[in-house]
């Protein structure tokens, strides 16, 4: 019998030998987010999903300010640029000229759950046929690390050195829970992409978000991914995976929150 020593090259290049391949739906271009970050983890999920669905020439994508701002350098499908908080306004619009194709919007919390808020809760509300897909990662990575609205009570940013005081600057939003109250909403589901386990959730999650839409399903589905933002938080990509299996999973617990419009009982 061979063994890997006395396998060559093209043995081990053959196709029934590989296990794992670049989506096509990943551009070329080197990601520019920072070492460690999960924004380049979700990417390639949402990608691998939509390619397995086979839906590549029919999706349009949405990406409005922040780190999200960059999705279009990296995403091979159709990409459109939103204003500030302002990408499920964009998408409704697509989507309503363009019922047929997959529409998405790919947001942080600065832009969805900030100057963003008025359009995610009204689009859910309406129950948009779109998908919204909500990078959670506690602070304003792109402008300097500053506090934002999923910001944890106590964490320390730029703009709250000694830790977010909730008397004084109010408590963290959990936009999740919220939207998932309303009637508009189809699927809602908070995962993570730090581990192995957690990224196949998570693309299982992309694919049902993206099914529904293929399938005509009323309402919203909303995929929200906790992730960390190791330069905002000042620590190594080891540590800040850890601190957020510590801080940030407590308090945004992951799982399905809202499945075929019913809300699910914790």
């Amino acid at each position: 019998m061979s063994d890997i020593h006395t396998l060559s090259v093209q043995d081990i290049i053959k196709p029934e030998n590989l296990v794992y391949e670049k989506t096509k739906l990943m551009t070329d271009k080197t990601l520019s987010y920072c070492p460690g970050c999960g924004h380049g983890t979700a990417h390639r999920l949402m990608m691998e999903a939509i390619e397995e669905l086979g839906k590549e020439n029919d999706t349009i994508g949405v990406a409005p300010v922040g780190c999200s701002v960059l999705a279009y350098e990296f995403m091979n499908v159709d990409m459109q640029e939103a204003a500030h908080g302002r990408a499920p306004a964009v998408a409704t619009g697509i989507k309503r000229v363009w019922p047929n194709k997959l529409v998405f919007t790919y947001q942080g919390d600065g832009d969805l759950a900030a100057i963003g808020t008025g359009e995610t809760i009204h689009a859910c509300n309406r129950g948009e046929q779109i998908v919204m897909v909500f990078i959670n990662n506690g602070i304003y990575g792109m402008t300097g690390g500053q506090m934002a609205p999923t910001t944890l009570p106590e964490m320390k940013t730029s703009t709250s050195p000694y830790g977010r005081d909730v008397n004084m600057m109010g408590n963290p939003l959990k936009m999740t829970e919220l939207i998932a109250q309303l009637p508009g909403t189809h699927y809602v589901t908070r995962q993570a992409v730090h581990t192995p386990a957690a990224a196949r959730k998570t693309k299982r999650a992309f694919k049902k978000a993206f099914q529904n839409q293929i399938d005509g399903k009323p309402g919203v589905s909303f995929v929200e991914v906790v992730s960390n933002c190791n330069s905002g938080w000042k620590m190594t990509p080891i540590d800040s995976n850890k601190w957020m299996e510590e801080n940030m999973f407590p308090f945004y617990e992951l799982g399905d929150i809202k499945v075929d419009g019913k809300l699910i009982e914790k």
